[in-house]
């Protein structure tokens, strides 16, 4: 009687948790009642290397793409040689107060002479051009963040449309699937659009392969060497295909179509540019032995194995039920407690898009960026957006996501040993912005460029991966990195003379300017306090890893005695902790 009661007991539970998972399944979708307009209203797909929006456009739809190393320039750094020899008379200037001429010394001293970081651009777009339909209805489109799939479907002259895509993780490639409920539906042309103007190949292979090929820009100063193909097979079900000119592609009255897209680049690594892109395209394309399910079915599995490891349910009302973009417009006035679990859900899909082992990490862009110039050049910011693309790594069990953010510390500490040499320090360090090439020099101008404490940050990325792992092998592989980082600072500190307080000098609170005698006249300063807090912060948890790495004693001694010297937090006259070493903060800041 027992058993039989724990059998149904068991399938109960069974049929629960398979209720559970269906509605949560409905619910992790972000989805629209029309198309995109702007490239920001698209739908984002991404497998780590190729990212693409969706747009939904019955008509005319777009999938604009990218692939995550087709970048300006090439390989480079970008350190300046004056800073060693002017660094004392900045340095005299800021004790003094002249903290103004100071500034105007570091943008001829220590930062960059030219090249100001290298842009992530785009590789263009595949376009759809879809005739005998033309009034619709019944449109639905979708972002299903559980199978990383995009999904439009719409009702055409009776026919009702399917359109299915997705970055498969395994296959390395775009997979669009078109179908409709009668057959002999589906007509379009295919084409490529870049916004390249020069190096720019259009073509149809004789095995009917629509191709584009081109070559990212060169830009301040710095050639541009990454070449980049994008390759796009069409295997329609009935009706035909045929080549319409050397750059389009037609498919006339087909039950189904199944499009690969492929691209490569001639990207290796940040030094070397000497890959055969249009090699790289064509391998990928010519997977074979998969058909079009199957395929699907193995992308799922890869996406969810990161996916399905966090669950987050706050509950759920009619809210669910709307469009996403109406529910955003109303989140500020009405309650959706299951937006806020879909917000989170979205964030963990973007990062696992975005960043796999084994590729770049996440830019300012993610991988999605429509324009040669994105927006602050898609670059990494390294003064708080890169660490925060990644602070959900960990602590959202995406650690494999962090790889990328780690292998682009180990790379920038590398190039960043010319930096530290820049100021006559030992060591490695880095500035506020850096590329796919790992430059490392201060970019920006002096206003945003002279804050050179990204090192103590990228640590933190370190040592929080082995606070998580507990992997001691991973701890002796970045360990030297820390110490190389301790010792650019035991070089680089010095000692300002009021309280003989050990400070980071010259350097910034980033995006900040102090109001000094009611006016706003620099942002160079001696101790900024975020300095003061992620030097302490690094030494700390250098000493923590050499005590497990069984470090020297007098290595360990020498950080024990700087880190006592340290600028100490300080209160401000409005009762704030202060933002500077002296009390510059605006309470209406």
């Amino acid at each position: 009687m027992m058993r039989k009661w724990t059998l149904a007991i068991f399938a109960i539970c069974c049929l629960a948790s398979k209720l559970q998972a269906q509605q949560q399944e409905s619910n992790l979708k972000l989805w629209y009642d029309k198309p995109a307009v702007q490239w920001v209203e698209a739908l984002p797909l991404g497998n780590g290397r190729i990212g693409v929006m969706v747009f939904g456009n019955p008509n005319h739809e777009e999938f604009q793409l990218n692939e995550e190393t087709v970048w300006g320039g090439s390989p480079h750094n970008n350190t300046n040689p004056k800073a060693k020899t002017e660094l004392p008379r900045i340095r005299q200037l800021i004790f003094e107060g002249r903290n103004a001429e100071a500034q105007a010394l570091c943008g001829s001293a220590i930062c960059a002479l030219s090249a100001n970081g290298m842009p992530y651009q785009t590789v263009g777009s595949l376009h759809l051009d879809f005739y005998g339909i033309d009034k619709y209805s019944d449109y639905y489109r979708e972002l299903d963040i559980e199978k990383a799939i995009s999904t439009t479907r719409f009702t055409a002259g009776g026919v009702v449309y399917t359109r299915e895509a997705y970055t498969s993780f395994p296959d390395q490639l775009l997979i669009i699937r078109l179908t409709a409920s009668q057959k002999g539906s589906i007509s379009f042309r295919a084409r490529y659009s870049t916004p390249y103007k020069e190096d720019i190949a259009y073509s149809v292979s004789p095995c009917k392969e629509l191709q584009l090929s081109g070559k990212a820009n060169n830009h301040e100063g710095i050639e541009g060497k990454v070449r980049f193909t994008a390759l796009t097979r069409i295997e329609p079900d009935g009706g035909k295909l045929k080549a319409i000119s050397d750059s389009i592609l037609q498919v006339e009255a087909a039950n189904s179509v199944t499009l690969y897209v492929s691209i490569g680049t001639n990207f290796v690594n940040y030094k070397d540019v000497s890959g055969d892109a249009t090699a790289t395209a064509k391998r990928y394309l010519q997977q074979t032995g998969k058909n079009y399910m199957k395929r699907k079915e193995a992308h799922v599995r890869a996406y969810q194995k990161f996916f399905n490891r966090v669950s987050l349910d706050l509950g759920s009302n009619a809210q669910a039920d709307k469009p996403t973009d109406v529910r955003i417009r109303k989140f500020s006035s009405t309650f959706d407690p299951q937006m806020a679990a879909l917000y989170f859900q979205f964030g963990r899909y973007l990062l696992i898009c975005s960043s796999q082992p084994g590729g770049q990490a996440a830019n300012l862009q993610g991988i999605w960026n429509d324009q040669l110039r994105a927006p602050w050049d898609g670059k990494y910011t390294t003064d708080i957006n890169v660490e925060m693309n990644y602070w959900p790594a960990e602590s959202t069990s995406l650690p494999e996501m962090h790889e990328p953010l780690l292998q682009l510390v180990k790379e920038a500490a590398l190039q960043g040993r010319e930096s530290a040499a820049m100021y006559g320090c030992r060591g490695w360090t880095l500035h506020h912005n850096t590329d796919i090439w790992r430059s490392t020099g201060a970019v920006d101008g002096p206003a945003y460029g002279v804050w050179p404490t990204c090192n103590a940050w990228f640590c933190q990325h370190l040592w929080d991966r082995y606070l998580f792992s507990g992997d001691k092998n991973y701890l002796a592989e970045i360990y030297p990195l820390m110490r190389g980082a301790c010792e650019f600072y035991l070089d680089f500190l010095v000692h300002e003379p009021d309280n003989n307080w050990l400070v980071v000098a010259p350097s910034y609170s980033p995006e900040n300017t102090p109001l000094v005698n009611g006016k706003r006249d620099f942002v160079v300063v001696a101790g900024a306090t975020m300095d003061n807090q992620m030097v302490y912060d690094l030494f700390r948890n250098t000493l923590q890893a050499a005590g497990l790495m069984k470090e020297d004693a007098a290595f360990v001694d020498s950080l024990h005695t700087v880190a006592k010297q340290l600028a100490p937090m300080q209160v401000g006259r409005w009762g704030q902790l202060q933002e500077w070493m002296e009390d510059w903060d605006d309470p209406n800041d």
